[in-house]
Formats: structure tokens, C-alpha cells, sequence
């Protein structure tokens, strides 16, 4: 499930005043004219300040103004349209990376209207979704944890009960919060480093606090026990997955590989050979590549 963020400008305000700076803002901050936003905001705020799309569109005006493009010299590109620094020899000596920085001025002062918004309307997701969005754009990935970890406790205060945008009920809200949670531990296991895998492993854990029988939540704390050679816990993860749902293959070709990576290898070609059962077609053929490995090397 992809996560969308254009979350604070979908649908109009109640109210009919609310609606038109509502309108009026959108306009202006497609124009990205700040100036222009900056006024309807605090005419808005004179008029309606217990409008939660003002919360939510301070907290856009700020990030957008925070957020700025600059040119940096660094030793590694950045993208394929990093330039490269080369030397009288030909030798490259580093390259000039477009870079995004944002000027903590403006951050904080979105954050501080963000968090308002939250402590006004704590059930609205798309605030705390929207604050964990930027912490994630900035790389700030404990507070990004901490964020989705507070969301995750109020969801069993407020019984799933979560709004969005105009404060819309959420259809199927808890299929919706755990879906989006799946995608942000994806969001830490791709940073490819040791703290956002520990930090993974702190969302699992906290899914699974409510949620124990939660495959996707089992899997993700299996795979940052295998990051962190704890096979044995990942393997008792992975095999109370398997008894919830005994042909997911993605299970069922990780408990393969943390039989592998224990040494036991009948136990691994016998999980590779229910993958092949029970996957899709590229899951056959990583299997059946895997099982001839495995026999290659007893």
C-alpha cells in the first residue's frame, strides 16, 4: 500500500467560511505565493481557529517554506545527475549533489501547529501521518519511530476510531493503520543501516503488543532478528507466522533461510520445497535454485 501525501488538501472544510480559506490557501500555495498563504492563514485563524485544516495547512506552509535546494560538494553522487569534480588528470575528486535542506526556524514552528492540530484532534491520522512524513523526508528516524509508536498506543484508546482530512471516518481504519505501519517498517528496512532496523524491530514489537497474530509484524521482527545473527528468536517469530498462515510463502522462505543461516540444512530444503509449493512463480524459481544449492553443498 502506497502512502499518498497531498494529505492536508483533499475535500473542503464544513463550514463556509472555513471553506473558502480553505480554497483561497490551496490557490495561493499552488501559486507558491507565501506570502499570499501567510495571510489567509492568519485571517483564518482570526475567524475559525478551531478549524483543523488550518493546523494542517500551517503545517504545510511551514515545511514548504523550511525546505529549501542547494548545491553541495560530497564524495559520493547522489543520483545519476550528480556532477562529477574532476582533476587535471582526469581523476574524479568528488561531486556536486542537488541537496534538500530545511531551516529549523520553519520546521519547528510547523511542528508546533502540527502538534496543536494533534492534541486538538487526536483521532485525525493524517496529522500524525503527515508529522511522520517529514520527520522521514529530514531522516530524523527516531522520531519518525516514536511518532508511528504514539499512533499505534492511541489507536487502542480511541478504538480504532481514526478520521482523516474534514474529519472523514476512515473506512476500514484499522486494515488502513496497519497497512500504512507495514509501509513505513519497508520505509526503515530500506535506509539499510543498523538503527533502522532496530528501530523496525521497536514498530514489530509494539504491532504485536496488540496485535499478536499479526504475520507482517512476526516477520519484520524475525527479519531484524536474522540482521542481528538472534536466528534462534527469529526462527520462533517466523514459525508462530507459519502456524497463522501456513502457506505464506514469504514466511515459509524465511524460516527456509533462518534454517540455512543455523546450518540445517534438511530443515531449510524442506521450507524451500513449501515455498516452491505455495509461491508465485519467481518464488518457485528462488526455491528450486535454493534447494539445488543446499544438496550441492551437503
Amino acid at each position: 500500500m502506497k502512502l499518498i501525501y497531498t494529505i492536508f488538501f483533499v475535500g473542503l472544510s464544513i463550514s463556509c467560511t472555513a471553506q473558502n480559506f480553505q480554497k483561497e490557501f490551496k490557490k495561493h500555495y499552488s501559486a507558491n505565493d507565501t506570502t499570499a498563504q501567510f495571510n489567509v492563514l492568519i485571517e483564518w485563524e482570526k475567524q475559525n481557529p478551531d478549524d483543523a485544516e488550518l493546523y494542517t495547512s500551517y503545517f504545510n506552509y511551514y515545511f514548504n517554506l523550511a525546505t529549501k535546494e542547494i548545491m553541495a560538494i560530497e564524495d559520493e553522487p547522489s543520483s545519476n545527475e550528480s556532477l562529477e569534480i574532476v582533476d587535471s588528470l582526469g581523476n574524479v575528486k568528488g561531486y556536486i549533489n542537488n541537496k534538500i535542506v530545511y531551516t529549523d526556524e520553519y520546521i519547528n514552528k510547523g511542528f508546533e501547529y502540527i502538534n496543536i492540530g494533534i492534541k486538538k484532534y487526536p483521532s485525525r491520522l493524517d496529522m500524525r501521518f503527515g508529522k511522520a512524513h517529514v520527520y522521514s523526508k529530514m531522516d530524523y528516524w527516531e522520531d519518525f519511530t516514536r511518532t508511528i509508536i504514539n499512533t499505534i498506543d492511541y489507536s487502542e484508546q480511541n478504538n480504532v476510531k481514526w478520521t482523516w482530512t474534514n474529519n472523514e471516518p476512515l473506512e476500514e481504519p484499522a486494515e488502513f493503520l496497519l497497512a500504512s505501519v507495514q509501509d513505513y517498517c519497508v520505509m526503515l528496512y530500506n535506509n539499510n543501516d543498523d538503527k533502522s532496523i532496530v528501530l523496525m524491530q521497536k514498530i514489530a514489537l509494539k504491532v504485536l503488543e496488540y496485535h499478536p497474530d499479526n504475520t507482517k509484524s512476526l516477520s519484520n521482527l524475525s527479519i531484524s532478528y536474522m540482521l542481528t545473527g538472534e536466528i534462534d528468536k527469529a526462527l520462533k517469530a517466523l514459525l508462530k507466522a507459519e502456524k497463522i498462515e501456513p502457506t505464506d510463502y514469504i514466511v515459509l522462505s524465511n524460516i527456509a533461510h533462518a534454517y540455512k543461516l543455523k546450518g540445517d540444512i534438511d530443515s531449510s530444503i524442506s521450507y524451500y520445497e513449501k515455498t516452491h509449493k505455495y509461491g508465485d512463480e519467481q518464488a518457485k524459481q528462488f526455491a528450486t535454485e535454493q534447494i539445488n544449492l543446499l544438496k550441492q553443498n551437503k
